[in-house]
């Protein structure tokens, strides 16, 4: 039996099951390139570089440095760097909450998808299953293949909720995942970034 002969016998809720399959797909695509263009863009030795600057106070330097750089932790560093006068705490809280919101696009359409997918499956099997009671009782077991088609409709469109949620919570974890590491590296960055900040500031202070 070919794809579509499948996805026919399937009924109509097949058509949103195709519906999530492709918005699936679209989401776990765009988060792969994301994820690459973000990874493509990481300035490790440049973020140590800041750090180490940043203990001597040389700002000038780091804002020299700095300036183009894509990598979203070295951003975040600069907007502390840049607010180190006022709050650099609170301004590089924001800006690593505008991080975190990029990172977290479209993941609740996975999420959503992962819940739905399956239910309209159960749906299906529920339609499938009526259908084959109705020509039950319409023409008892004189025609088999006339409940068959309502068994194998059921089954088929459950196997697609089904296939379609487990597609879908792999990459949903994965991503998830990486989302949790980048919060920890921004973490661990803007802390080092204020001790540092506050021994240079204590040792100007304390300088005769």
């Amino acid at each position: 039996m070919k794809l579509y002969e499948i996805f026919l016998n399937g009924g109509p809720v097949m058509w949103p099951l195709l519906a999530c399959s492709i918005a699936v797909l679209t989401v776990i695509i765009e988060r792969m390139l994301f994820w690459f263009g973000l990874e493509r863009k990481r300035n490790r030795k440049l973020m140590d570089e800041m750090l180490s600057n940043a203990e001597t106070g040389d700002w000038e330097l780091i804002r020299k440095k700095t300036a183009g750089c894509q990598d979203h932790v070295i951003r975040l560093l600069a907007v502390g760097i840049v607010h180190r006068d006022f709050d650099m705490g609170r301004a590089m809280e924001a800006e690593a909450n505008l991080t975190v919101q990029r990172m977290s696009r479209y993941m609740p359409v996975l999420d959503t998808m992962i819940t739905v997918a399956p239910l309209l499956g159960i749906f299906g099997t529920v339609l499938g299953i009526i259908s084959s009671f109705k020509v039950l009782g319409a023409s008892g077991i004189a025609d088999p293949k006339l409940v068959t088609s309502g068994i194998a409709q059921a089954l088929i469109t459950t196997a697609t909720g089904l296939g379609i949620s487990i597609v879908a919570v792999i990459p949903y974890n994965y991503f998830n995942s990486r989302i949790t590491r980048a919060i920890h590296v921004m973490e661990k960055y803007a802390t080092s970034l204020e001790v540092v900040f506050n021994k240079a500031k204590s040792r100007q202070e304390t300088r005769p």
